[in-house]
């Protein structure tokens, strides 16, 4: 049995350091721009295992275990559903149903900040409530490139306009996962999440359009950004304080999309956004081919259900994929679990991270039915059947799929390989420590430590796991609700997933973009800081000044 240690240099602040030095480390070669995001990979995964084995004394086999089995888990759920979901979308090409979406789209408004509303926001929201794991991302990344937009807007904008969602991704699983290690009612964290988010179900629209098309493209569409966000914000707050955790995301995006559409029917603007690309300098804009002009003959109703068919047998499938009874039923058969040999039970995480020495679990479950990739295969399947494509061409494309694919599917599972390995070795927990030293500015360096947590491990769920528990803790030690400070973790947790290394391969390989990680990453960072501290700002106030204090649930 190995227990973690967080200060092993007997300096918080040299300990601070050494664990901070792998994910600087990846985060500085990606946005460098001169090193492959894969070979950034590798390097951070072989440097993390030389902190934890000879900073942090992490036996040598356990190290190397817990690489193999991050690395393992990054294909499995997470390559698996880019993998998939991209196979949809070729064959969606292919068939020319895209060029019918397209049209459809362009139907409703052919003004780039509105798709975008209507696409990376209410859409994307959808996705991420039911299902999440980079499957928002990877599908609306892929239909912005598909519309005309810049691989940069396509990619960047995507990854901003999948934060206020977060929080309730795939049937509300960050919030369960919270209350596990919490012991926190579900309901009771899911409502105090409802109490922060909201607000920025307001913001974000407003900012991925000023992102998109600056103040003053913002400012002439005004008027659909605020019934875009306010149908899905007030929405978010009704269902997470009212009904449920569960079905926060998938109620709120319908509405909002519903909200965009009827409104659009009686409002346009004066004039049309055109440009594909960010305004000022978009680097990406120069490796687009010319766009063919749209054809703005009216669909038949035919060819709109047609155009519609593939997406609406992914969002019938998402829903079934993310049901709790369908996931308890599946896994009781369709399962495999693989505890890892001398690694499973054998690493116990300490107080002040722990109540007490609990050993961790490292089990590789292949639910291999249930995970959201295989629904996503699966809707990809019958969508060609449906749309004419015969066995042979399918395992076709899927060929070709998987070749475009393949260095991205490497990236992702080494990012993942250093998240499984600064968790089993205590590595973030120490990062997280240095958070939680901060005294009476906690509410604020608490909200960002659950930001660190997903831009380290790519999940809400992951962060919420990892740092639950140490902010119930810290916030008792300092008279603070630890209701309030576990609901920042994960609000504060959702501005980090646009930084998050996989989350950014995702959106390069959706957008057909590869190599340019680096961009990506250098265009959101800044705004993923600077939300963040927002959220933070906003749970100080919930903390310190009434009547901020009076939405704080006891």
């Amino acid at each position: 049995m190995w227990n973690q240690i967080y200060d092993p240099l007997g300096s918080p602040a040299l300990s601070t350091l050494a664990a901070a030095v792998p994910v600087v480390t990846l985060l500085v070669l990606i946005a460098s721009g001169k090193v492959k995001a894969h070979i950034a990979a590798i390097i951070a995964v072989i440097l993390t295992n030389v902190i934890t084995i000879f900073v942090f004394t992490m036996p040598a086999n356990m190290s190397i275990r817990a690489t193999f089995l991050g690395v393992v888990t990054g294909f499995f759920p997470i390559g698996w559903i880019v993998l998939n979901v991209i196979f949809l979308y070729q064959v969606t090409v292919s068939t020319g149903r895209f060029e019918l979406l397209k049209r459809a789209i362009g139907g409703v408004t052919e003004d780039r900040r509105l798709q975008l509303l209507l696409v990376a926001f209410s859409f994307g929201a959808f996705f991420e409530g039911a299902s999440g794991f980079g499957t928002p991302v990877a599908i609306t990344g892929a239909v912005l490139i598909g519309l005309g937009f810049s691989p940069l807007a396509a990619s960047g904008l995507s990854l901003i306009a999948n934060t206020a969602p977060v929080a309730y991704g795939a049937l509300g699983t960050p919030i369960q996962g919270l209350a596990s290690v919490t012991g926190l009612d579900p309901y009771i964290l899911g409502a105090m999440v409802g109490r922060q988010l909201p607000i920025f179900s307001l913001i974000v629209p407003f900012w991925v359009v000023w992102a998109f098309a600056g103040w003053k493209g913002m400012k002439d569409i005004w008027p659909a950004i605020l019934v875009t966000g306010v149908s899905f914000a007030v929405p978010q707050f009704l269902i997470s304080n009212y009904i449920n955790p569960w079905i926060v995301d998938i109620g709120a995006s319908l509405i909002s999309m519903g909200a965009l559409i009827l409104f659009l029917k009686v409002w346009q603007p004066r004039q049309l956004w055109l440009s594909p690309a960010l305004r000022g300098r978009d680097e990406s804009a120069a490796t687009m081919a010319a766009a063919k002009p749209l054809d703005r003959t009216p669909l038949t109703q035919a060819e709109l259900w047609g155009a519609l068919l593939p997406w609406i047998i992914v969002c019938v499938i998402m829903l079934i994929w993310g049901n709790g009874a369908f996931k308890t039923w599946a896994n009781s058969i369709f399962t495999w679990s693989y505890p890892v040999p001398e690694l499973d039970k054998l690493i116990n995480k300490m107080p002040p991270v722990a109540a007490k020495p609990t050993a961790e679990g490292a089990v590789f479950s292949f639910t291999y039915l249930t995970f959201t990739g295989t629904g996503m295969l699966i809707a990809a399947i019958i969508s060609g059947f449906l749309m004419g494509v015969g066995p042979g061409r399918l395992i076709a494309e899927y060929g070709r799929t998987i070749r475009l694919c393949a260095i991205s599917l490497i990236t992702i599972s080494a990012m993942l390989a250093i998240g499984t390995l600064t968790r089993l070795s205590g590595v973030d927990a120490t990062l997280g420590l240095a958070f939680a030293a901060t005294g009476v500015l906690y509410p604020f360096f608490g909200t960002l430590l659950g930001w660190l947590g997903v831009a380290l491990t790519g999940s809400d769920t992951a962060s919420n796991v990892l740092f639950g528990n140490l902010q119930k803790i810290t916030s008792e030690q300092l008279g603070l609700s630890p209701v309030l400070m576990a609901a920042a973790n994960s609000s504060g947790g959702v501005m980090g997933k646009m930084i998050d290394a996989q989350s950014i391969v995702v959106a390069s390989t959706a957008t057909n973009w590869y190599g340019h990680e680096s961009s990506i990453l250098r265009y959101v960072f800044l705004h993923s800081i600077v939300l963040a501290c927002l959220v933070g700002l906003f749970v100080t106030l919930q903390a310190y000044v009434y009547p901020f204090t009076a939405m704080v649930l006891k």
